[in-house]
């Protein structure tokens, strides 16, 4: 079982930056691919980002390309999700997950284990 906490949101303004950042519990961290959602005020749970689990391969959703990068460090059980140039349309609760086994799905039933989310508000 795979217990995860984010941390790093907060209140920016338009075109700021953030860290998000996922640590997880657990000694087989290594072996899930891992993926951030996000889910703003009367909207669903959207994805994101996914990194899969070696780190060698990543995915994005075409809103956040250019402006988003995931990455990973295996040595620390910590999954990353640098924010930059953001927008009052990014804020929502950001939410980091993990599913174990190959490749990058991108729907939410593929992920086992969720944190409780990290709230990132973006001010025009």
């Amino acid at each position: 079982q795979v217990q995860l906490v984010e941390s790093g949101g907060g209140l920016v303004q338009a075109g700021g930056s953030l860290r998000l950042s996922c640590a997880a519990s657990g000694r087989t961290f290594s072996i899930y691919t891992m993926v951030w959602f996000r889910q703003a005020p009367g909207k669903v749970r959207e994805f994101v980002a996914a990194i899969s689990a070696s780190g060698g391969s990543t995915y994005y959703t075409e809103a956040v390309k250019g402006r988003f990068t995931i990455s990973r460090d295996n040595a620390k059980n910590s999954v990353y999700l640098q924010v930059n140039n953001l927008k009052p349309e990014d804020t929502a609760v950001y939410y980091c997950a993990a599913a174990p086994g190959v490749g990058i799905p991108t729907r939410e039933s593929a992920y086992t284990y969720w944190g409780q989310g990290t709230q990132v508000t973006v001010s025009s």
